[in-house]
C-alpha cells in the first residue's frame, strides 16, 4: 500500500517552500523506498526553487541524502531492506555507449524511479535530481542507492550525494590533479572547499583559494588551501600567476558557475593547463572568449558532472578515508536543522553563513 509522509515542496517559481503531505507508492520493479535520515541543503535545490533548472513545478526538493532502505521492488538485488545507503542522481544503466566503453561515470541513460510521488490531491511531484529527499521517505530507482558503512554519521554520509562528491571529484576525477601540481579554486562554498580537500588528497603542492568573502577564505585555509586571494580587492588572475612563478595554475577549478569567474579561470591557468567547471550556471548565461586564445593556450576546458564519479566506487572509498581520519567530511556540516527550517537555510546559504545546513530526521 502507498504511504503518506511529510516533505518540503517548492510550489512555484521563487515561492516560499512549504511542508506538504506526500504520497509514496510501494516500490515497483527496480525501485526502492528509502527512509531518509539526513539531507544537505544544496545550492541546486535553491536553483530548482528559483526556476533555474526547469519549470516543472511543484518540486519535491532535496537530493544530498542518506538513509535506510525500507523496501524494494521486484528484481532488486544490489540493496536490501535495512541497508544504509547514500542516494545518488546518476544511477548508471550499464548498457549505453558510455557504459559499454568502460566509462560509466559518463552514463548517457541514467535513470530514476518510474512511478511518481504525488500530493494527496494527485498532483504529480518532480523530485529534485530524481530523488526528492527533504522528506521522511522517498521513492528512487534502486540504482540510486549506494550501500556504505553504517557506522558513519548520516549527516556526514549524505554530503557525498552531491556537493562534496562534486568538489572532490572535480579535482581528482575530472581535473586529474597530481602530486606537485598547482591548483586554484575559484569559489569557496561547499563544492569549492571539497575541491580543495580533493586537491590536497591528490598531493597538490600549492592550492590557491579565491573568493570575495574573507570568512570563506578563512575556512578554505582549514580545508587545505595554502594561499588565499580575495578577488573583490585583488585581481585574481594576476594573483594566481604571481603565486605560480608567473605561469598560472596547472588546474583551475571554477566552483561558482558564472561567466566572469569562468573567464578568470581560463586566463589564470598555465599554458596547456586545465580548467574544470563544476559550478552550475543558469540557462541564460553566456561566455565569450577569443577563439585564438582558446587555440593558443592549449590544454583542456572541462565540465565536471557530479565530479565524474562512479558512486559504487567512490562513495565507499571516501567514507573509508573519512573513517581513517584522512579527510574530515564532518567539517562541512555547519548545522543540523529540521524540515521546517529549509527556507531559512536557503537564506543563510545566500548570505554565505554556512558550508552545509543538513536536515536530519
Amino acid at each position: 500500500m502507498s504511504q503518506q509522509v511529510q516533505g518540503v515542496v517548492a510550489p512555484g517559481k521563487n515561492e516560499s517552500v512549504r511542508i506538504e503531505t506526500i504520497v509514496i507508492p510501494d516500490p515497483g520493479p527496480g525501485e526502492a523506498v528509502v527512509k531518509i535520515q539526513a539531507c544537505g541543503v544544496c545550492h541546486t535545490d535553491l536553483h530548482y526553487k528559483q526556476g533555474g533548472i526547469s519549470d516543472d513545478y511543484p518540486f519535491l526538493l532535496g537530493h544530498e541524502a542518506s538513509g535506510v532502505v525500507e523496501s524494494v521492488g521486484a528484481g532488486v538485488t544490489d540493496v536490501a531492506p535495512g541497508d544504509f545507503v547514500i542516494l545518488n542522481w546518476r544511477a548508471v544503466c550499464g548498457s549505453c555507449r558510455a557504459c559499454l566503453r568502460g566509462r560509466p561515470w559518463y552514463c548517457f541513460n541514467t535513470h530514476n524511479a518510474t512511478q511518481k510521488m504525488t500530493l494527496t490531491d494527485g498532483t504529480e511531484l518532480s523530485p529534485a535530481l530524481g530523488i526528492g529527499a527533504f522528506a521522511e521517505k522517498t521513492l528512487v530507482a534502486a540504482g540510486q542507492c549506494t550501500k556504505v558503512d553504517p557506522s558513519v554519521a548520516p549527516a556526514v554520509a549524505g554530503l557525498l550525494g552531491c556537493g562534496v562528491m562534486a568538489g572532490i571529484g572535480a579535482a581528482i576525477n575530472t581535473g586529474n590533479v597530481g602530486r606537485g601540481d598547482s591548483v586554484a579554486v575559484i569559489g569557496c562554498g561547499g563544492v569549492g572547499d571539497a575541491a580543495i580537500v580533493g586537491s590536497r588528497l591528490a598531493g597538490a603542492a600549492r592550492i590557491i583559494a579565491v573568493d570575495i568573502d574573507d570568512r570563506k577564505l578563512a575556512t578554505a585555509k582549514t580545508m587545505g588551501a595554502t594561499h588565499t586571494v580575495n578577488s573583490r580587492t585583488t585581481d585574481a588572475i594576476e594573483a594566481i600567476r604571481e603565486l605560480t612563478g608567473g605561469f598560472g595554475a596547472d588546474v583551475v577549478i571554477e566552483a561558482v558557475g558564472r561567466p566572469e569567474t569562468y573567464n578568470q579561470a581560463f586566463y589564470a591557468r598555465d599554458l596547456a593547463g586545465t580548467v574544470v567547471l563544476v559550478g552550475v550556471p543558469t540557462p541564460e548565461m553566456r561566455i565569450e572568449l577569443p577563439l585564438l586564445d582558446v587555440f593558443g593556450r592549449g590544454g583542456s576546458l572541462k565540465s565536471s558532472w557530479y565530479g565524474d564519479c562512479l558512486p559504487s566506487r567512490d562513495f565507499p572509498m571516501l567514507i573509508d578515508l573519512h573513517q581513517q581520519g584522512r579527510i574530515d567530511l564532518a567539517a562541512f556540516v555547519t548545522e543540523t536543522i529540521g524540515l521546517g527550517d529549509v527556507e531559512k537555510a536557503f537564506a543563510r546559504m545566500h548570505e554565505g553563513d554556512v558550508l552545509r545546513s543538513v536536515v536530519t530526521l
